[in-house]
């Protein structure tokens, strides 16, 4: 017996659920990719970009997924040699660090704690030994998805310049981008980059970057470009430069319906939903720590991210608990992954999501632990509620 039947709930951190406006904006006939309406289409997207990630500098849309972006953002800025230091913080400026390493760069990495945000402190004292200023570049992301950190970017930079250190500081926003604030500009990141599939509430496909004064300057002299990434020719008249070659004119049709979605609704509150939504997961997750054996991953409240929350299971393997999820309910939970394969799983809340998806979540999250014997607090969906009720009055 199973109570699936019904529309599937997707909670996991990407790809998330594209709304059915997107879909039908891209359902439609292909249409001449030299013709004014796609030119247009393209400056607007690039133009509505810059207010996403609060920057006056360019931007640049590219057919691929966030390892195309990570990729993109190197190799226009670094040569072969370049020391690069990545801050640790989960799996994914790992990853970052190692497509580094394929492209020549020296590649150090700034370990820290697996439970916290980067330490602003150790990034500062490591840039201060630097004085031959080897390092040339600084990898972070603003959330890991896979430990669920958010890591404060305004800190970093505090410490880049505390330490008179000229590193560009380059940031992956692919999980953090349209669910919380990031202000480039205003924070001093020299590159950003970011993806469709999460906060944009698009299918996965294209990825983004956003360059700064400084990286453009050092984009002059990089010795890793190769035409596909390649700023420069991006940035050149004709508008088959902005894709280096044929515009992937579907997506951008679901895109365009996205960006308009987000700012229809405003920033802030977008940042405001997403952040009372998490607040809610994870009162529902301080419930069922009570039970002894799950626990947050992320020790510190103030640095779990307002995209997904990961939660440790101890000595229990997650995966009956969430094949009981998926089979029995029709709800998809993360699996853990990297160093938390088969000891945790995640709970995605971004995108386009709302209250009876995050609750509707919960509570089969909650059904799954008593279903399969996991050792729990209970009463997590109530605070959930709770949570919810006292940010949401009448």
């Amino acid at each position: 017996m199973t109570v699936r039947n019904g529309r599937e709930f997707l909670s996991i951190p990407g790809p998330t659920t594209v709304p059915d406006e997107v879909l039908a904006a891209m359902h439609r006939p292909a249409q001449d990719i030299y013709a004014a309406p796609i030119v247009t289409l393209t400056e607007s997207i690039l133009s509505d970009l810059r207010k996403v990630f609060r920057t006056s500098g360019p931007t640049f849309i590219y057919i691929g997924n966030g390892h195309g972006a990570w990729e993109a953002a190197l190799a226009n800025v670094l040569s072969p040699g370049d020391g690069v230091l990545v801050l640790k913080s989960g799996r994914f400026a790992a990853g970052w660090g190692e497509m580094a390493a394929a492209l020549g760069a020296q590649v150090e990495t700034l370990a820290g704690d697996q439970h916290r945000a980067v330490d602003p402190a150790a990034l500062e004292s490591r840039l201060r030994e630097d004085r031959e200023g080897r390092i040339r570049a600084i990898l972070v992301v603003q959330v890991d998805t896979a430990s669920g950190v958010a890591n404060d970017i305004p800190a970093l930079r505090r410490a880049i310049d505390a330490a008179g250190h000229d590193a560009l500081l380059m940031v992956d926003a692919i999980a953090s981008l349209a669910t919380m604030p990031f202000e480039m500009d205003e924070w001093g990141v020299d590159v950003a980059v970011t993806c469709s599939q999460k906060g944009l509430m698009m299918s996965p496909g294209l990825s983004f970057i956003a360059a700064g004064e400084k990286a453009l300057a050092v984009h002059e002299t990089a010795h890793s470009r190769t035409r596909y990434w390649d700023w420069t020719f991006r940035r050149g008249e004709e508008h088959y430069m902005k894709y280096c070659g044929t515009a992937p004119v579907h997506l951008l049709f679901g895109l365009r319906k996205s960006l308009d979605m987000l700012l229809e609704e405003g920033l802030e509150n977008v940042f405001r939903r997403h952040r009372l939504l998490a607040d809610a997961v994870q009162a529902a997750v301080a419930v069922w720590v009570e039970g002894g054996t799950l626990n947050f991953n992320i020790t510190e409240p103030a640095e779990r991210a307002p995209s997904v929350t990961t939660i440790l299971t101890g000595d229990q393997d997650p995966a009956p608990l969430l094949a009981y999820c998926r089979e029995k309910c029709g709800v998809v939970l993360g699996l853990g992954i990297g160093e938390l394969k088969g000891r945790a799983f995640r709970i995605a809340h971004m995108g386009h999501v709302n209250a009876p998806m995050v609750l509707g979540t919960l509570a089969v999250a909650e059904m799954g632990l008593a279903a399969t014997g996991m050792p729990h607090g209970r009463g997590g969906v109530q605070a959930a509620v709770e949570s919810l009720a006292r940010a949401v009055p009448a």
